[in-house]
C-alpha cells in the first residue's frame, strides 16, 4: 500500500474499474522505432471492434464518474498521449462516427511544437493552442501531460513541482475550465510526484503498468499499438483483468 505521505490521497484503485486503453499518435507511417503509431486503417478497426463488442469509448473524466456511479458496465477508456496533431486531424472524426469520446493528454510548453524527446523516431507534430481547444469543444476531456515530456520522478524538485502545477494552470486557462487529469511521462512515477499531482489539485492521474502504486493517482491503461487486431486486443483486456493490482 502507499505510504503516510500520501495521506488524504484515494489510495484506492476503484475495485472492477474497468479498462483504460492507451493510444498516442494515429497515422500513416515508414518508421516508428517507440511503436507509437497506429495506421488510420487499424485504429478505425480498433474502434469498430469495440463497438461491435458492446462498447463504448469515452474519456477518463466520464469514465471515472461512471463508475463512481455503478454505471460503468459497456464503457472503456480512450487516452491519447503527448497531443500529436493527428487527435485533431484525424482521430477526433473517427471517434465520432462511432459516437465515443477520449481523453488527450497534452504539453503544455510545446503546443505547436514537435515531438522533440523521440530523438531517434520520425518528427510529429503537435497540436497547437487553437487546436486543442477544437477538439475540447468536440467533446474530447484534455488533460495536463506535464510541459515538456520530461521523467519526473528524475527532476530536482522545484522543476518536478513546475511541471505538475504549472501545466494545469496554463491548461486551465487556455480552455477556461479546470484540468482535472494527469498523465505522468514515460509511465514515471513515484511517491513524490503523486503527492505533488494531488496538492496540484488533478481529480485522477493515469501511469502505464500496473504496480503496487496503483491508485487513482496511478491508473494502469493497456497499450495499444498497430499490430493490435481483434484477438490480440481481447487478450490484453483479459490480461488486464487478471493482473492482479494492489
Amino acid at each position: 500500500m502507499i505510504g503516510s505521505e500520501l495521506a488524504g490521497v484515494d489510495q484506492r484503485l476503484p475495485g472492477g474499474a474497468p479498462p483504460v486503453l492507451m493510444y498516442h499518435s494515429v497515422q500513416d507511417y515508414v518508421s516508428d522505432p517507440y511503436r507509437v503509431t497506429v495506421r488510420p486503417e487499424r485504429f478505425a478497426r480498433q474502434l469498430r471492434w469495440l463497438r461491435l463488442r458492446g462498447w463504448t469509448g469515452v474519456g477518463m473524466g466520464e469514465l471515472l464518474r461512471a463508475h463512481r456511479r455503478g454505471r460503468a458496465r459497456g464503457l472503456v477508456g480512450l487516452t491519447f498521449d503527448d497531443g500529436y496533431a493527428d487527435f485533431d486531424d484525424t482521430v477526433v472524426a473517427t471517434l465520432r462516427e462511432h459516437g465515443f469520446t477520449a481523453t488527450v493528454f497534452v504539453l503544455a510548453h510545446r503546443l505547436g511544437g514537435y515531438n522533440a524527446w523521440d530523438g531517434d523516431g520520425p518528427r510529429k507534430s503537435l497540436m497547437n493552442a487553437e487546436q486543442v481547444r477544437r477538439v475540447a469543444r468536440q467533446g474530447m476531456e484534455i488533460g495536463s501531460h506535464g510541459l515538456l515530456h520530461r521523467p519526473l520522478s528524475e527532476l530536482p524538485h522545484t522543476e518536478m513541482v513546475d511541471e505538475v502545477h504549472r501545466s494545469r494552470a496554463e491548461l486551465t486557462e487556455l480552455l477556461g475550465v479546470a484540468v482535472e487529469g494527469f498523465c505522468y511521462p514515460y509511465g514515471d512515477l513515484d511517491r513524490r510526484t503523486m503527492r505533488e499531482v494531488d496538492q496540484a489539485g488533478y481529480s485522477y492521474a493515469c501511469a502505464v503498468r500496473p504496480a503496487s502504486l496503483a491508485c487513482g493517482l496511478a491508473i494502469p491503461r493497456i497499450h495499444v499499438g498497430d499490430r493490435d487486431n481483434e484477438l490480440r486486443l481481447e487478450a490484453k483486456r483479459w490480461r488486464a483483468r487478471l493482473r492482479p493490482v494492489q
